[in-house]
């Protein structure tokens, strides 16, 4: 018990070396190193500590993205030098913006105390270089409502460690990251429009902790994953920024990262199979490859405690922070690039390239080779049936399937633009708070696309954050179409063209039509007993042939 207890104090002044400046003022304190790292901040916490540390530094502004359900201030922090107070100011400097969103699930307490601390050390330590080319935007406690409905036992898998923690959802009862093709609570309509259109920052980093897979990593991660968006950032985020970055923490930390997933022992043992988490744009890291920008996920191992996964994930973010900061004009090359080819497929290629609606996940070519996990060993119940049981030793597998990828089994083609009958003003306001650009015909305009035919109209047996999901099957038929004065149109040769896609798509597996916002309109057109053409048309091109005289 003495040398666990040393070994205790030996690990806990460590990360308080590692993270902590020579010497900062008391007042700078957080929650957990106050409390032997047996709790975590509170919603009050966190606003006094960002009031005091604004009044120690030039090179900090704070201000809101919104308020919660529960009238909350949502805070935001930009750190930057010289001091930056707006995203205009943000675009005028040309340095990049990175993102770094912590608290999304109030149980996974982790990143809100980290990027405190990286601010302390950012502002007032030996991390002052960060900002030479790279504006830093913060949001350390973004499910505000969740945070401070602490109670004990609510995040089992994390060893009572902090003994109390807030919840998962926010102060309407939903998950927050599922709501980004939605957008029906104040915390993601904030975000979409203060942080993801306004500052456009070019790397995202969501922070989270792991729901309890024994894997051996002191923290895994996963990029923004690759479907219906470009190659691009993706491809550099994975094969290049994670790769080193993993390299790094191994030097000069001695932790150990690979890729984020799950396994299941029914499958067996040794595992056979990790699978990461679905594709859907409704994860807020997902659909920032739609948008043309890189995204991280980070995800602290929910075993060790509170302490090692507070540091991992400040090992993790710093790193990525003193990667951006390095090689901003790379990123903002190759996110520039993507949003050029997105732009350039609309406009030489609508009506003939098939993209992406729905996926499958399938593993990856080369999986993960040495998978380090711990260890099961089978035992006889009393019932004579066997079961595996975990042990405290760590293994290695030589190779293991990789579910990271993700294949098309529906695809449709790639439009120059859609047709909103005027009326559907909800869907225009939905797409415009997205960032899409939408516009008014002033005139009757004649156009060559298609009609979905809806045939068969279907919704899920139970709810799913709040909604019956739906989904459509029928048919695309082509069609020589007017649109009217007043009728809305959407020219998909824009930045978002990809996320616009996903979204009015009616075969999308992630679209308004899954999320029911046409529900209304095809129960009063009779959907129930008859086909019904799904109201958004498509179009490749206006029809600019001559009618002929009868």
């Amino acid at each position: 018990m003495k040398k666990l207890v040393c070994s205790f104090v030996f690990s806990l002044s460590f990360v308080l070396h590692a993270q902590q400046p020579a010497s900062f003022p008391a007042a700078l304190m957080l929650t957990p190193e106050k409390s032997n790292f047996e709790k975590t901040s509170s919603y009050g916490d966190v606003m006094q500590f960002l009031n005091t540390i604004k009044a120690m530094s030039p090179y900090i502004h704070i201000g809101s993205i919104g308020k919660s359900t529960m009238g909350k201030d949502i805070p935001y922090v930009v750190l930057a030098n010289p001091m930056v107070a707006s995203a205009e100011q943000a675009k005028q400097s040309g340095k990049p913006v990175v993102y770094i969103q912590a608290n999304i699930h109030a149980g996974e307490v982790e990143g809100k105390e980290v990027t405190m601390m990286l601010m302390r050390d950012i502002l007032l330590g030996n991390l002052q270089h960060l900002v030479a080319h790279q504006i830093i935007v913060m949001v350390p406690i973004y499910n505000t409502d969740g945070n401070d409905q602490f109670a004990k036992g609510l995040r089992p898998s994390q060893e009572n460690s902090p003994l109390e923690t807030g919840i998962r959802e926010n102060g309407q009862g939903l998950d927050l990251n599922r709501d980004g093709i939605k957008m029906e609570t104040p915390e993601t309509k904030g975000m979409v429009t203060n942080i993801l259109n306004a500052w456009d920052p070019q790397m995202v980093v969501d922070l989270h902790t792991t729901n309890g897979t024994w894997h051996g990593y002191d923290l895994t991660w996963a990029p923004g994953y690759l479907y219906a968006g470009e190659p691009g950032p993706y491809h550099y985020t994975n094969s290049t920024i994670l790769p080193y970055i993993t390299d790094q923490v191994k030097k000069n930390n001695d932790l150990l990262f690979g890729p984020f997933g799950d396994f299941n022992t029914r499958e067996g043992w040794p595992v056979k199979n990790f699978y990461t988490y679905n594709h859907h744009p409704r994860y807020i890291i997902n659909q920032i490859g739609l948008r043309n920008r890189m995204s991280i996920l980070s995800e602290s191992f929910a075993h060790e405690r509170f302490y090692q996964r507070i540091n991992s994930t400040y090992q993790f973010v710093k790193e990525i922070l003193a990667y951006c900061n390095s090689n901003a004009a790379e990123i903002i090359q190759i996110n520039q690039q993507a949003e050029k080819n997105a732009i350039e497929a609309v406009r030489n290629n609508a009506g003939n390239l098939r993209k992406g609606v729905r996926f499958k996940m399938v593993p990856t070519a080369e999986g993960i080779r040495n998978f380090r996990t711990y260890d099961y060993i089978p035992f006889k119940k009393e019932d004579g049936s066997t079961s595996l049981l975990k042990t405290g030793r760590i293994i290695h597998v030589d190779k293991v399937n990789y579910y990271a990828n993700f294949k098309d089994t529906v695809s449709a083609l790639l439009p120059r633009g859609y047709i909103i009958p005027a009326g559907f003003d909800s869907i225009v306001q939905h797409l415009r708070l997205m960032g899409a650009t939408v516009t008014q015909l002033e005139k009757k305009t004649e156009f060559k696309g298609e009609k979905f035919v809806i045939e068969k109209f279907s919704k899920a047996a139970r709810k799913f954050e709040g909604h019956l999901m739906a989904s459509a099957e029928g048919s695309f038929v082509p069609e020589i179409f007017t649109a009217n004065k007043g009728d809305y149109m959407v020219d998909l040769a824009q930045p978002l063209a990809n996320l616009i896609f996903y979204a009015l798509e009616p075969q999308s597996d992630d679209g308004l039509l899954t999320w029911n916002f046409f529900d209304h309109y095809l129960n009063t057109q009779g959907i129930a007993t008859q086909s019904v053409t799904y109201p958004i048309m498509k179009f490749f091109s206006t029809n600019t042939t001559p009618k002929k005289r009868k």
